[in-house]
C-alpha cells in the first residue's frame, strides 16, 4: 500500500506542473500519491512530498499502481 504523504499537492504547484513527455496537464492521484498525465499514459510518482518529474521513474499506468 502506498504511503500517504504529509500534506497533499499545493494546487498552485499543480498547476504549475505539466508532463515532461507531453507538456499536457497532470491530475493529482491522492489515493496513490502520483502526478497522473492522460495524455502521456504515466503515472509520476511523488516521494516524501516531492514530485518526480522524470519519465525514467513514472510508471505506465496499463501496469496498475506500484506496489
Amino acid at each position: 500500500m502506498p504511503q500517504p504523504s504529509a500534506a497533499a499537492i499545493d494546487p498552485k504547484l499543480l498547476d504549475i506542473l505539466v508532463c515532461p513527455l507531453t507538456k499536457g496537464p497532470l491530475k493529482y492521484d491522492r489515493e496513490h500519491n502520483e502526478l497522473i498525465s492522460e495524455k502521456g499514459g504515466l503515472a509520476y510518482p511523488i516521494r516524501d512530498g516531492i514530485p518526480i518529474m522524470l519519465i525514467d521513474e513514472a510508471r505506465p499506468l496499463d501496469e496498475g499502481p506500484a506496489a
